[in-house]
């Protein structure tokens, strides 16, 4: 339900959102506890739920899943020749060899990447988009960029600076810096 003030506003009166009801009931039933958290990463993971039901709705329409979504990304991303070793696209996107090995079965079998012997090592293999897997990646990350443009546009342009602004801040304490993209 939509704030009927402006949230920012300190003296505004809003409909409660579900997680002001679950704090609420914290209160009253653990007032030796601050609940507040809950709100932040309550509020967070609600979010994420959604945008993620969004996100993966674009990538459905390509015949993606997400998992297959971000392997195709990462390949792209890297530039010509659009080709990474599987070890290298399972630390990227933060997947087990077993199940990179799974994700590159499926997205061979649809002709999307094909994988060959490295020139460079006999034992290691490549993973390269093919020509339909480019073609398939470019068409499903121009809708996936316009997708979470629609989304960011619910908020104001300053709150979407701020809040990503916040977040940066927050996962650097979470997180290493990556040492690839």
């Amino acid at each position: 339900m939509p704030a009927t003030t402006p949230p920012d506003d300190p003296g505004a009166t809003r409909a409660p959102d579900r997680l002001d009801l679950i704090q609420a009931a914290w209160r009253r039933e653990r007032p030796d506890l601050d609940p507040r958290p809950q709100g932040v990463i309550g509020r967070l993971h609600r979010v994420a739920g959604h945008l993620t039901d969004e996100l993966v709705e674009v990538y459905r329409q390509h015949g993606l899943s997400e998992g297959d979504f971000d392997v195709l990304a990462t390949l792209r991303r890297g530039g010509a020749p659009f080709e990474r070793t599987a070890g290298d696209l399972a630390a990227s996107t933060l997947v087990t060899s077993g199940g990179m090995t799974k994700r590159l079965d499926r997205l061979e079998r649809a002709g999307l990447v094909r994988r060959r012997v490295s020139d460079d090592d006999a034992r290691g293999r490549l993973v390269a988009l093919t020509a339909r897997g480019r073609q398939v990646i470019d068409a499903a990350f121009a809708d996936h960029l316009a997708n979470e443009h629609r989304l960011l546009a619910e908020l104001e342009p300053a709150d979407v600076d701020a809040l990503e602004g916040i977040l940066r801040r927050w996962l650097a304490r979470l997180e290493e810096p990556p040492t690839n993209a």
